[in-house]
Parts: structure tokens; C-alpha cells; sequence
């Protein structure tokens, strides 16, 4: 079994459902909270290469934060720039969906696919924080360089936390790849 067929078995989305319930209450994470791994999740439903299951994330991440504003998570962030979280989510999607031909783990393979998660989550903050300055309404007293110079501060959690994400979960793969590997060696001795 390669890392594309891996990524394409029938348990692989609920593992991608799970981890954006589990951690997308929480955007940066604190002492008690794993930062949120949505990026990370989009991006690995690339190799999954399904519409409907992209259709499906998008719909349950919007259901998320419904569930957690109206259990008192601050509204804040919520506003008509929202609607770009949908071409942020995408960016990432069609990152995985480009890397799964290149889903294999030796240094050329990792170092693309962690190439184009940082081209893609870079992009991906983008667009959900530019879209944030320019329609929110929240920030019109500030220039594009006093927004930007309060953002940057954001980027590294934002980037850090799905790479690392992305290293989990490839590390996941490479076990889960190796264990019927090792079993058929065990076997034929």
C-alpha cells in the first residue's frame, strides 16, 4: 500500500472529521487546547480527492462554529469576510489534491509536499486575513502596514501548527504503510 491508497481508505475521513472536532473550538490552542487543525485537515482531504467530502468539511466547519459562538466562543472573527474562509479552505484542498502524485516518503517527496503546505498555508493566511481587514469593518481606522504589522505576529502559529499537523499525520501514514510491510517479512520467515 503507497501513501495515495493510504489516504483513500474508507477510515481515512472520519480520522480527518475527528481531528477538525476535536481542535477547531480553539483557534491558536492554549495550555488545555490543541491549536485548531483545519488547515491541515483540508489539506490532507486533498489526497482523499472527493468534492462531496469536500463539500461535507466545509459544511461541518461552519457547523462548528455555529455550535461554539453559540455556546459562548466570542463572535469576533465572524463577519462578511467569513465568507472567504471557502477560497482559504480550497487553497489548501488543492494543494493536497497536487501533492497526492507526489505521496511518497522519500526526501524529494517530503520536501515538495512540505514545500507546496507552506506555499499553500502562507496563501491560505492570505486570504483569510486580508479578506478579514478588507470586509470586516472592524479595522477601519488602520492602514494595510498597521494591519499588517499586527498580523505578522500571527503567521507563525498559523503556519507552525499545520506543519505540524502535517508531520503527525505523515508520520501516521508512513506507520500505518509500514506495520503490512513488516507483517509479510514477519510472515515469510
Amino acid at each position: 500500500m503507497n501513501t495515495t491508497q493510504c489516504l483513500q481508505t474508507r477510515y481515512f475521513p472520519i480520522a480527518l472529521i475527528a481531528l477538525m472536532a476535536l481542535t477547531r473550538f480553539h483557534h491558536f490552542g492554549d495550555a488545555l487546547h490543541l491549536p485548531d487543525a483545519s488547515l491541515a485537515v483540508f489539506f490532507f482531504a486533498g489526497f482523499y480527492r472527493s468534492r462531496y467530502f469536500l463539500a461535507f468539511l466545509l459544511l461541518l466547519a461552519g457547523v462548528i462554529d455555529y455550535v461554539a459562538i453559540t455556546g459562548g466562543t466570542s463572535a469576533w472573527c465572524v463577519s462578511p469576510a467569513y465568507i472567504f474562509l471557502l477560497p482559504t479552505y480550497a487553497v489548501m484542498w488543492l494543494t493536497g489534491r497536487y501533492c497526492s502524485r507526489y505521496a511518497v516518503f522519500d526526501f524529494i517527496g517530503l520536501s515538495l509536499n512540505f514545500g507546496m503546505l507552506i506555499l499553500s498555508t502562507t496563501a491560505a493566511f492570505i486570504i483569510s486575513n486580508g479578506s478579514f481587514y478588507l470586509f470586516s469593518e472592524r479595522f477601519d481606522s488602520l492602514s494595510w502596514s498597521q494591519y499588517i504589522a499586527g498580523g505578522i505576529p500571527f503567521y507563525p502559529p498559523y503556519v507552525g501548527s499545520t506543519l505540524l499537523y502535517a508531520a503527525v499525520g505523515f508520520a501516521l501514514i508512513k506507520f500505518l504503510i509500514f506495520i503490512p510491510a513488516l507483517q509479510a517479512r514477519h510472515k515469510a520467515i
